[in-house]
């Protein structure tokens, strides 16, 4: 399957660069996915396309301050460090720039010395191995000395770095956010519980197996980077007891999605506790095994993301509705505007 089934045209002009003032103020395209058919909403208005008996499934992690810039020790130069993924105790996979300037045993420092790193291996894909020595807790730390990972297609500042979470994370591990969930403000989130409507949580870290671009003209041959994921017991119970009852498991996000279909493809179609590491990958051909629907913002062209979304409504009633949504002058991407696929 070539990736060039996956292109289409999108002016820079829509790649929202901050966010609304109002989270549910967004637009929402909803999607037909056996009949392709498109209606126009506002955000808010997702409650009347859930039903009593439904499941929103949330992913909860929080993005972390993991943009750090420091310094070598040896010469000064400036380095940026990406936080991607905790590995064990105080060693993390990291993205650093420029790479060529980190090898092996290169020192590094933050923040006047508060915290100090040294390379300890080299990746595959251009990561480093950094393992980190301080004083006190490393999250605290990294509080005060880390910066909001913004994307790099945003250009603007974050006036509240805060609107680069959901309002419901909690769980911190991520270097982005999982942005189909900016969206949805507490008193929404209230109103569709009132329907009946049942909201579940599972934690998916944001790395970099989200964002990484696909280099390779046959989509097959990607290989996705591993996430770290855990499902609870009270979510496992729940989603069971839903689909039982012949109720809807709605994904609030590719993340969320890539969560249920690991842990549904594992079992059989049946969601038990468990944590560990995704690496799946979702295009069309495949058939899903945990949800029914999704929350997503609208994705970057040739993207492993706009692959998923076209496995679960059709490749060319997405590339449809991205026509339309790029002609109705929709919002794209982190800050953007908002699709329901059912």
């Amino acid at each position: 399957m070539k990736i060039d089934l996956f292109d289409f045209e999108l002016p820079e002009e829509l790649i929202a660069q901050t966010p609304l003032p109002n989270r549910d103020a967004s637009r929402l395209m909803v999607l037909n996915k056996k009949t392709g058919e498109i209606r126009h909403e506002t955000f808010r208005n997702i409650i009347s396309y859930l039903c009593e008996g439904d499941c929103l499934v949330l992913n909860d992690t929080r993005v972390m301050p993991a943009r750090l810039y420091g310094e070598k020790t040896d010469t000064g130069a400036n380095i940026e460090v990406l936080l991607l993924k905790q590995l064990e105790g105080d060693r993390w996979e990291t993205l650093v720039k420029p790479a060529k300037r980190v090898k092996v045993g290169t020192e590094i420092t933050f923040g006047d010395g508060r915290l100090k790193a040294v390379c300890v291996d080299t990746l595959e894909h251009g990561g480093r191995v950094l393992e980190f020595s301080y004083q006190g807790i490393f999250y605290e730390v990294l509080e005060q000395l880390g910066e909001m990972p913004l994307p790099p297609y945003i250009k603007e500042k974050l006036e509240d770095p805060e609107r680069y979470q959901t309002v419901y994370a909690r769980e911190v591990g991520s270097a982005a956010a999982p942005t189909a969930g900016l969206h949805f403000t507490k008193p929404l989130l209230d109103d569709i519980r009132a329907k009946g409507v049942h909201i579940a949580f599972i934690t998916l870290h944001v790395g970099l197996g989200t964002f990484r671009p696909v280099s390779v003209e046959n989509i097959e041959e990607h290989d996705m980077h591993a996430e770290f994921y855990q499902m609870p017991e009270e979510t496992a119970q729940l989603l069971n007891e839903v689909r039982q009852q012949g109720g809807r498991i709605i994904a609030v996000g590719t993340t969320s999605t890539r969560t249920l279909e690991t842990i549904a493809t594992r079992h059989n179609g049946k969601f038990v506790a468990e944590s560990g590491w995704t690496d799946i990958f979702i295009y069309p051909g495949y058939e899903f095994k945990g949800i029914d629907g999704l929350v997503t913002n609208f994705h970057l062209p040739k993207s492993t993301l706009i692959m998923l979304v076209s496995a679960l409504a059709g490749r060319e009633n997405i590339l449809h509705a991205y026509h339309v949504a790029v002609k109705e002058r929709y919002r794209f991407f982190s800050f953007g505007d908002a699709m329901l696929i059912i």
